[in-house]
């Protein structure tokens, strides 16, 4: 365990699914729905409300990732083949054995913004509550927005643009051929990339990835751009 170890944070909405991980050893995550990948050196568990009062909206539980692979959803839950998924892929992360967090972390309410939480062990272990795995360093953006420039993926800073009907600004965006990855310290779109980390570097890379993803730079600024 080294202090830069990355933890990745998951929720879990089902006790099933928790007691797979703890008894089979593994999670899942939509492929889909991961675009800053799941190469973590641990994987911790978020807690829904199905869990009751004592577990609910909380970090009770993590593991080491063993490895990943993708498989289709038929394959991971054979019992639930009619579902209306069972064919999504979806990454199964390999874990070690289930360890309990102790204290937990807790938000104290439903954390509705949390899907994925990227941060460090150091952090990890220190924290208290969902807020301390977030950066509290000002410039932490402007680092992230800097070291995109320095790769150049031609970064937007404090940009506005329209999504749906609805007009937002985020601290950084990167106009792509397929829309525009937001990434946001506070409110933004639905899909937007939560910048509350704690490593530029794999901050930047994971909105590279995401970048690919979406098909590239678009050539053009386009008809998102507000004057």
């Amino acid at each position: 365990m080294y202090p830069e170890d990355r933890v990745l944070v998951g929720v879990i909405t089902r006790p099933k699914d928790l007691e797979v991980a703890r008894a089979q050893r593994w999670y899942r995550i939509p492929h889909d729905k991961a675009p800053r990948g799941v190469d973590a050196e641990y994987v911790a568990f978020y807690l829904t409300a199905a869990f009751g009062d004592d577990l609910k909206w909380g970090i009770h539980y993590y593991a080491r990732r063993a490895g990943h692979e993708l498989v289709r959803r038929r394959d991971l839950l054979p019992d639930e083949a009619d579902h209306p998924h069972a064919d999504r892929v979806y990454y199964k992360l390999q874990l070690g054995p289930l360890q309990p967090k102790v204290p937990p972390i807790v938000s104290g309410k439903a954390w509705r913004r949390v899907t994925f939480i990227h941060t460090t062990w150091d952090r990890f272990q220190a924290a208290r509550a969902i807020k301390d795995l977030y950066s509290d360093d000002p410039a932490f953006v402007d680092r992230v927005y800097h070291t995109l420039k320095e790769t150049g993926l031609r970064p937007r800073r404090d940009y506005r643009y329209e999504q749906g009907g609805a007009e937002y600004r985020v601290d950084i965006a990167l106009l792509c051929e397929n829309g525009v990855v937001a990434a946001t310290t506070g409110e933004g779109p639905p899909d937007s990339f939560l910048l509350r980390g704690s490593d530029v570097h794999a901050t930047a890379e994971a909105l590279r990835q995401t970048v690919v993803a979406c098909g590239g730079l678009r050539t053009t600024n386009g008809p998102l751009e507000f004057e």
